[in-house]
């Protein structure tokens, strides 16, 4: 028999999937694993997206993470966007996700002047150049390809395009940052070891089922506005994991959930403070479950740009910002109407923690609601 979920339980049971409510995540890779990979595209907010599903981590585990135990990886994944994705799973992601993306960016690179040629010589070129180097910024890798016979614009975004071709064919993926955050770029098979590799329609179903053990209950739509594959392969996917999911209802919309899935999600939503381009905004067909669409475009005004969310019950009651000044960090709130008074002190302990998670102490960190 089909179990009915009312839209709260539906919403506390996606919370929980994602880590934002119940037990938090014990360490970085296990809050990337749970979300099937966290958007990397900038530093700050990957930390963020870190952060708000685990407990007692700094900004410095985070990168600690990624740049000296490895245990993640950033590369292109899910809808070809740069990603931190577990380090066991990043062979059998890129091998299965990156032809994808590799195939739907060929016009715009060969508007940049990167034809199928110039990119077999670029990659001819990059690994050469990277093979037994230390890493590489981007700047610095164009300028040594160039002395390798390959010339591309460094003043356009042909440079970008190459680098995620290369990481999409799996060829290269960002090694540490450095400075101010600039990323720098490194061999994958220096980087990583050569295990994980799965067919293809096993790498299907193992997306498939780690997406839904990190969002759902969800349906394939959902699964395909997540990983930006093409219908024939979401439903492939599905159905290959058929004997391991059961068929749920929310709204009047069929559903599927793990068969391992608690279904009954009791337990009290704390408000969270969402960075830019949270998981939770970016995996599913459509937002009206926790986003009322009235404030949609507060969220998202345009492009791919996802503004940092305030929940409250599990739903996005506004935006909020950092405020640094000197040795001080205030959190500045900016709720769309009325902020809920039960959410005022739990979001002082959130703004507390991001302060304390981004190393302000001493009462260095203030929370302030915008008027």
């Amino acid at each position: 028999m089909r179990r009915t979920l009312s839209a709260d339980e539906l919403r506390a049971l996606r919370l929980r999937a994602q880590r934002l409510a119940g037990q938090p995540a014990r360490d970085v890779r296990s809050a990337v694993t749970r979300a099937g990979g966290l958007q990397a595209q900038a530093a700050g907010p990957a930390r963020l997206a870190a952060r708000v599903r685990t407990a007692g981590l700094t900004a410095d585990d985070v990168d600690r993470a990624c740049d000296v135990d490895r245990a993640v990886v950033r590369t292109w994944a899910m809808r070809g966007t740069l990603h931190m994705v577990p380090a066991t799973n990043v062979r059998w992601m890129v091998g299965l996700l990156g032809p994808v993306f590799a195939r739907a960016g060929r016009r715009r690179r060969e508007r940049l002047g990167l034809d199928d040629r110039t990119c077999e010589r670029g990659l001819a070129a990059i690994e050469k150049v990277l093979r037994d180097s230390a890493p590489l910024t981007r700047g610095r890798l164009v300028e040594r390809i160039a002395d390798e016979g390959v010339r591309i614009d460094a003043a356009t975004q042909a440079p970008a395009h190459l680098v995620a071709y290369a990481a999409m064919r799996g060829l290269i993926c960002r090694g540490p940052n450095v400075g101010s955050d600039e990323p720098t770029y490194v061999l994958l098979d220096d980087w990583v070891d050569d295990r994980g590799r799965l067919g293809r329609d096993e790498a299907l179903a193992e997306l498939a089922r780690g997406y839904l053990a990190g969002y759902g209950p969800a349906t394939v739509h959902d699964f395909l506005t997540w990983s930006g594959l093409p219908a024939a392969d979401g439903k492939k996917a599905f159905a290959l994991i058929s004997d391991e999911i059961v068929d749920v209802e929310a709204d009047g919309t069929a559903m599927s959930a793990l068969s391992s899935t608690e279904l009954d999600a009791a337990g009290e939503i704390q408000p969270r403070l969402l960075g830019h381009f949270d998981a939770l905004l970016l995996g599913y067909r459509g937002r009206d479950l926790v986003l009322d669409p009235a404030y949609g475009r507060r969220i998202q005004a345009g492009g791919g740009f996802i503004r940092p969310a305030v929940l409250v019950g599990g739903r996005v009651v506004g935006t909020w910002r950092l405020d640094r000044r000197g040795n001080r960090l205030a959190v500045v709130a900016e709720p769309f109407g009325g902020l809920p008074r039960d959410g005022r002190d739990g979001l002082r302990a959130e703004a507390e923690d991001v302060g304390r998670f981004l190393g302000f102490r001493d009462g260095g960190v203030a929370f302030h609601v915008a008027q």
